[in-house]
């Protein structure tokens, strides 16, 4: 199962850098300027930063494993955020 959110911000890339890099702590996360990854026991989160839009990708074999990606990664990054009061909104991939 797959889900996608799209957040349009000038700060695309240190938003994707600043999810990977905490949850490095804890789990397998890997990046560069414009991409990412971060592996969780439930599934997997791909980030692109890319013309001023962070994309988010949540990956899992299941409904409930999908749900704890992207609940994790949207509290995280709405956390990160709240100066530019982003929100996530998860959908069908585009």
């Amino acid at each position: 199962m797959t889900s996608e959110a799209r957040i349009e911000t000038p700060r695309a890339a240190v938003y994707m850098k600043q999810l990977c890099r905490h949850f490095a702590h804890k789990v397998d996360a890997t990046f560069d300027d414009e991409r990412g990854r971060i592996t969780f026991a439930a599934g997997v989160c791909r980030l692109e930063a890319a013309g001023g839009v962070l994309v988010l990708a949540a990956d899992a074999d299941d409904e409930e494993a999908l749900r704890r990606v992207e609940d994790v990664v949207a509290r995280h990054l709405e956390r990160f955020a709240f100066r530019d009061d982003l929100e996530v909104a998860w959908g069908a991939p585009a």
